[in-house]
């Protein structure tokens, strides 16, 4: 409601406001009303890569700029992560510098063509660039990936990554691979990581995360056999929990916590996409 897309050549001129980005942290200034976007002038020197139009926001023109992780800031300036435990940026601010983030991403992996090494060029009014010396055509490169919450009576079956915050659980998830369609992922994932073997896979919805250019599928599947055997080479932990004693879980925006917390509420996926087998 508050953004729309356009493709940089759109770009209108005069002011707007700015989506800065400092890695995984947006530059935002306090207001009355809470955080908002720098406006105006750039807040920033402008050096390196130049500001890129990528839309309106509420309106204005929005531009994006990557800020240099040592750069002192304004002091009318704050740095917000975009993957705080507790956010104070709105979803809607969350989802614009993720957004960003994903942008920058493609603009940095797709700086030399992929086929020759030339230089690609953006395409008017599009977001695919074009190599000036081979033709190829580029297009944002969006990765999708399944995750999927595995139940059984009163109980959920979590992972745990080394690195993450102390005693934070997850769900299975991974990407898709060669010919695989989401529900196959989700059995080979599960089965891969965990040793588990579960049935009556259902789509629940999906997410875009930005970290760098994931598109996330959300699955609920139900145990059907096996004995849990953590796959050590990803993975530091593997085990079933009580629904009323989860551990530390991940962001309420996030949608391995809307997975889960649907089944705590006992609310059941949506009768439809129902795979017995694959």
């Amino acid at each position: 409601a508050h953004f729309a897309l356009e493709p940089p050549a759109c770009d209108p001129g005069g002011d707007g406001v700015w989506l800065l980005l400092r890695g995984n942290e947006l530059l935002v200034r306090e207001i009355a009303a809470g955080l908002a976007l720098p406006e105006g002038n750039p807040p920033l020197p402008v050096a390196g890569s130049a500001p890129l139009y990528i839309g309106r926001w509420q309106g204005r023109p929005c531009r994006l700029l990557a800020v240099d992780r040592e750069r002192d800031l304004p002091g009318d300036l704050v740095a917000e992560s975009l993957l705080a435990g507790k956010p104070r940026l709105s979803i809607a601010l969350l989802s614009l510098g993720g957004l960003g983030r994903q942008v920058l991403h493609w603009e940095r992996t797709t700086a030399p063509c992929s086929v020759c090494g030339g230089r690609p060029e953006w395409i008017a009014g599009e977001w695919g660039k074009r190599c000036r010396e081979c033709g190829y055509s580029h297009f944002p490169h969006i990765h999708p990936c399944a995750i999927v919450i595995v139940r059984r009576p009163g109980e959920v079956l979590l992972t745990r990554k080394a690195g993450w915050p102390e005693g934070r659980y997850s769900l299975v998830a991974g990407f898709v691979d060669f010919a695989e369609c989401l529900e196959e992922t989700v059995l080979r994932e599960v089965k891969e990581e965990t040793g588990v073997t579960v049935g009556k896979v259902r789509y629940v919805g999906s997410q875009g995360w930005p970290f760098p250019s994931q598109l996330m599928a959300g699955f609920t599947a139900d145990y059907v056999s096996g004995e849990v055997q953590v796959e050590e080479k990803e993975l530091e932990d593997v085990r079933w929990f009580p629904v009323d004693a989860l551990p530390n879980l991940p962001p309420r925006r996030s949608i391995a916590r809307y997975l889960i917390d649907r089944f705590a509420r006992g609310e059941e996926p949506p009768a439809g996409g129902l795979v017995e087998k694959i």
